[in-house]
């Protein structure tokens, strides 16, 4: 499905009626021939942005799958990158996937010194209870919220301002929500109608749901947690009618001295 390397209907339904660690951990080998990869449009546009505000020496891919965004972490931390996810199949994939050798260029005519880059770990972990200390510099994250419950919006800011040093940012892009008139907003309510659905009759769950992670509720969940919030645009993906950026790359920045809210 999707592509001639993607995976099956069949398949996929296999893994929709799996848990959300063990249905990644079946998709895992087909996952970056899904649309469910983020988009290296994406990918580029939250690297430019952040290459922008300078380097950093230690970095984090909150529920970093494959790996999709561990190469925005290598072009702008200087010491380590660190990919936590709890599928083990994921994980798996990703590791493979860095291991292997880049396809070879054309020698230049003088041998330049080769280049240290930073150190790369996986890890596997639950994001609601992250297995480091205040150690980072940034957290990312691509595409993971959509499986976590609003409930869980706290716990989740909150893991990620432990594991922050103070000052420390936690970015990730955000798109603006498609409008009723969008063939993407009945696309994606058609989706989360189904999700719950099957949720409701059905066990074990598959949390994954688009819709709620939304800007209005995200900003005052992540200032309680402990974080100063500013929004950037991502110019390359234009704006909307009103004139606002049709997505946004939010920049939560960790207060210094703060510690975890009670």
């Amino acid at each position: 499905m999707f592509t001639p390397q993607g995976p099956s209907l069949r398949e996929l339904a296999v893994q929709a009626l799996s848990s959300v660690e063990h249905g990644y951990d079946l998709l895992a080998p087909k996952f970056d021939h899904t649309p469910f990869r983020t988009p290296d449009t994406v990918l580029d546009a939250v690297e430019r942005a952040l290459s922008a505000m300078g380097p950093v020496d230690h970095g984090l891919d909150l529920c970093c799958g494959t790996g999709a965004g561990m190469g925005v972490l290598r072009a702008v931390c200087r010491e380590s990158v660190t990919g936590v996810d709890i599928s083990a199949g994921m994980l798996a994939v990703g590791r493979d996937q860095a291991s292997r050798p880049a396809e070879p260029e054309p020698e230049p005519e003088v041998e330049p010194e080769p280049e240290p880059g930073p150190r790369v770990a996986w890890v596997r972990g639950d994001a609601l209870a992250l297995p480091f200390g205040s150690v980072f510099d940034l957290v990312v994250s691509f595409g993971a919220f959509g499986h976590f419950l609003p409930r869980e919006f706290p716990e989740l800011f909150g893991q990620v301002h432990s594991v922050l040093r103070p000052g420390g940012r936690f970015a990730f892009p955000l798109p603006a929500p498609a409008p009723p008139s969008s063939p993407w907003y009945w696309a994606l309510l058609g989706f989360d109608t189904a999700m719950r659905a099957r949720n409701a009759v059905w066990r074990p769950p598959f949390v994954m749901y688009y819709r709620p992670f939304r800007l209005g509720e995200v900003r005052p969940g992540l200032e309680r947690a402990g974080f100063d919030v500013e929004l950037y645009a991502l110019p390359e993906f234009g704006r909307r009618r009103d004139g606002s950026p049709r997505c946004r790359m939010v920049v939560a920045t960790r207060r210094d001295g703060s510690s975890r809210p009670v």
